[in-house]
C-alpha cells in the first residue's frame, strides 16, 4: 500500500465520522451535536447533503477531518457491510470502534510513507514490524479493538516515526549553516514570510492563521502541527515529512503553492486564486 489508499471511500463508509463524533458550535461548526447523533445534514444514503457548501454553510470542521480510510474499513470489514441504523444493537459499539479505527489508520498512514524513504533504509525492518503489528490490530474483532492500549501503541510508533524525520531531515541540515530550527511550538500568527525553514521540526506546531506566505518549507517535519488559517500562499512543501490532505485543506494558499506530489490542491484554494 502506498499513502495514497489511506484516505476516505465515503461511498464504502455508513457516515460514521457524520454520526460518531462530537463537535460544538464555533467557527469551525454550524450547531452543537453530541457522540453517536447523527448529523442533520446526514441524508439516508449516508452522503452529506451540504457536502459542496460545507465551508460556506459554517461546517469547515468537516473540510478538514480525515478518517485515513478507517471509516470503510469498519464498516466493510469490521461490521461486514452491517450499518449502524439496521443493527442497533452493536451501532454504539461501532461509533465507539471508529475513532480507536482511526488513530491505528494514521499511524499507518505514517508508517508507509516512512517506510518509502531511501534514508531510513537502516531501520526499514523494525517499520514493516510496525506496520503489520498495526495491520494485525486493524482485523481485531470489534470488542477486542476496544480494549487496546492505543496509547502505549501510539508511544512505540512514535518512536520510530521520530527516528525516521532525523534521518529524513539529517542531510538537509548538515548543509545548512542556519537550521532555523523552531524551537517554540507556540506559533499562532507568526511573521515567518518568506523564511528558510527548510529541513525544520514543526511537530506540534500551532500554526494558525501564521504568516507562511512564499516560506521554504521543503523537507520539513508536520506531523501533528495544526494549520488552520495558515496562509502558505507561494511557499513550498516539496518533499515535507508527515504532511497530510487534513492539514494542506485547513490552511490558505494559492496556485503559486507547491504540494509533495501525494497531495491535492484543495478546491477553496482556487477561488481565492480566481478573485
Amino acid at each position: 500500500m502506498s499513502i495514497q489508499d489511506f484516505s476516505a471511500d465515503c461511498k464504502q463508509c455508513f457516515g460514521l465520522c457524520c454520526v460518531a463524533l462530537p463537535y460544538a458550535k464555533s467557527a469551525d461548526f454550524a450547531f452543537d451535536k453530541d457522540s453517536g447523533i447523527p448529523c442533520r445534514n446526514l441524508q439516508a444514503d449516508y452522503r452529506c447533503s451540504i457536502h459542496k457548501n460545507l465551508r460556506n454553510k459554517g461546517f469547515r470542521g468537516c473540510t478538514v477531518y480525515e478518517c485515513f480510510g478507517a471509516g470503510q474499513r469498519v464498516s466493510q470489514y469490521t461490521y461486514q457491510g452491517q450499518d449502524w441504523r439496521e443493527n442497533q444493537n452493536t451501532a454504539k459499539e461501532m461509533f465507539e470502534v471508529f475513532p480507536i479505527m482511526q488513530q491505528l489508520f494514521e499511524m499507518l498512514r505514517y508508517l508507509h510513507e516512512a517506510v518509502n524513504y531511501e534514508e531510513t533504509q537502516s531501520i526499514h525492518a523494525d517499520l514493516k514490524e510496525a506496520i503489520d503489528e498495526t495491520k494485525q490490530l486493524t482485523d481485531l474483532p470489534p470488542q477486542s479493538i476496544l480494549k487496546l492500549d492505543v496509547s502505549m501503541h501510539r508511544a512505540t510508533i512514535n518512536e520510530l516515526l521520530l527516528k525516521t524525520s532525523e534521518l529524513v531531515r539529517a542531510k538537509v541540515n548538515a548543509h545548512k549553516s542556519n537550521k532555523n530550527e523552531i524551537k517554540s511550538r507556540q506559533l499562532i500568527g507568526a511573521k515567518l514570510k518568506g523564511v528558510n525553514l527548510k529541513g525544520a521540526n514543526l511537530r506540534g506546531a500551532l500554526l494558525i492563521a501564521a504568516d507562511l506566505r512564499d516560506a521554504d518549507l521543503t523537507v520539513t517535519d508536520f506531523i501533528g502541527a495544526d494549520l488552520r488559517d495558515a496562509n502558505v500562499s507561494g511557499a513550498d512543501l516539496r518533499g515535507s515529512i508527515f504532511l497530510t490532505q487534513a492539514q494542506v485543506n485547513a490552511a490558505n494558499g494559492d496556485k503559486k503553492t507547491k504540494l509533495p506530489t501525494s497531495l491535492k490542491v484543495p478546491e477553496h484554494w482556487l477561488c481565492q486564486s480566481n478573485t
